[in-house]
């Protein structure tokens, strides 16, 4: 008898997979030593599930390509180390040979006078925007450090809100329940796939999306044969080395929605994709006309995958977040605290988990003929993850996290536009990236022609 590991199932029923006895969750195995701890939270668990059914979904999207049964999927094997190399890419990255620096100096936790808060202040504007918000003389950590602790933590949170930065009170209970995805069909059926090389061959994906949960998930869609084009405006600048680890499998170019001209490229782009993925704030997109369902109104049969912070509904809907600062107001950080200080999670799994999960469900949904709007958010994931995520049972349990874990066997080289790259390799059993990524921004606006 196969023992179903429940976090898969649990993933895969919520992006609508069919299960059963015998069902797809059975045929996904994992081997090997985790190296994500054994804390609080079952953390180890949520990244192989995550893993698990981005694997699943595409070995049924090329099934179904290749005119067998969705159901008929052959076994995968998901090694647990790969997992855990490829949840802290990030920090693995080495480019020519540099550390690059994943939490700036304003980011981080600080105590207030009831309490701790949160801050993320990676880019310039946002740092800019806390150090106004709070009156400091300089960008200095000693600056924010005295003028937070002369603040409540609820203070210092809305203060740098409608300043336009990010702090979050950190919360000592998790928080509201969220669903892990919404999927809604549109009732379109999109283009009709026939064999591929590769899962996703020849798909094309529009990626609006930025840091780390969206571009993990367009990213795995480049590994598996998409034609991914990431679109930035072009004044909000990505962080270099935040794309070297994340720009893998795609291209990247710039335009601005708001100029006549390019909003003409985009809409021709537009015209030409398959799936957009976005990570932008609830709202954000509806201004220029590019929310789900206005895209599914023009093209029913797109899939839409949209991705943000808080969730859907909702007070905090409409702010900016990250990992790190769901961490804090879902209870994360204080579970994994050490005497009365905040702590972290092993991984920015919120980010890393809900990227596969993206991966996953646009897989899923160009394996039932397209047409679907779907919503992840990072909450939803932090969600799952306190409530219903559950600890591998002893029948099903691979060696404990860290014993005989490496990362080595995990991490390649390669060049690219940025020189040589140290990266960690795809966890899915579908091979590795054929090239290393070019410069943010500098790739044309244009699909590659579908492949004949």
């Amino acid at each position: 008898m196969t023992v179903v590991d429940g976090g898969t199932r649990q993933a895969w029923g919520a992006l609508g997979g069919p299960d059963g006895p015998d069902g797809p969750p059975g045929r996904v195995a994992y081997r090997g030593a985790s190296g994500l701890g054994e804390g609080p939270l079952p953390v180890r668990e949520l990244a192989r599930a995550t893993v698990g059914v981005c694997a699943l979904a595409a070995a049924e999207l090329a099934a179904v390509r290749a005119g067998r049964p969705a159901e008929a999927v052959e076994p995968l094997v998901v090694d647990e180390g790969a997992v855990a190399t490829a949840f802290v890419s990030e920090r693995h990255l080495r480019v020519q040979g540099r550390e690059p620096v994943n939490f700036a100096p304003l980011s981080g936790f600080w105590r207030a006078a009831d309490g701790w808060v949160r801050t993320h202040a990676n880019y310039p504007h946002h740092r800019a925007a806390l150090v106004r918000a709070l009156g400091l003389r300089s960008a200095s950590p000693a600056e924010l450090r005295d003028a937070v602790a002369r603040r409540t933590a609820a203070e210092v949170q809305e203060a740098v809100y409608a300043g336009g930065g990010l702090a979050v009170a950190v919360a000592q209970a998790y928080g509201d329940p969220q669903p892990l995805v919404e999927v809604r069909a549109s009732g379109g059926a999109g283009r009709e796939l026939g064999p591929g090389a590769l899962p996703a061959a020849g798909v094309r994906v529009l990626d609006l999306t930025r840091v780390i949960a969206g571009p993990v998930a367009t990213r795995t869609l480049g590994l598996l044969g998409a034609d991914v084009l990431r679109i930035d405006p072009p004044r909000l600048p990505e962080s270099d080395d935040a794309y070297a680890d994340t720009g893998f499998g795609k291209r990247s170019a710039l335009l601005d929605l708001a100029d006549p001209a390019d909003r003409a490229v985009f809409e021709r782009l537009l015209a030409g994709a398959d799936v957009v993925v976005s990570g932008y704030r609830p709202g954000a997109l509806e201004r220029y006309g590019l929310g789900a369902d206005e895209l599914l109104e023009r093209r029913p049969g797109l899939v839409v995958a949209q991705l943000c912070a808080w969730g859907w509904s909702g007070p905090w809907a409409p702010r900016r977040g990250f990992d790190s600062l769901v961490q804090a107001r879902y209870g994360l950080a204080a579970a994994y605290g050490d005497g009365g200080v905040p702590g972290v999670l092993p991984a920015q799994a919120l980010d890393h988990g809900t990227g596969y999960l993206v991966a996953a469900g646009v897989l899923r949904a160009l394996a039932c003929g397209g047409g679907r709007s779907l919503r992840f958010s990072l909450a939803g994931t932090a969600s799952w993850l306190v409530r219903d995520v559950p600890r591998a049972g002893p029948a099903a349990a691979p060696p404990p996290a860290g014993a005989g874990y490496a990362a080595a066997p995990w991490l390649r080289e390669t060049d690219s536009g940025y020189g040589a790259l140290r990266y960690a390799a795809s966890p899915l059993p579908f091979g590795d990236w054929r090239r290393g990524p070019s410069r943010w921004g500098t790739d044309r606006a244009q699909w590659l022609p579908h492949p004949r």
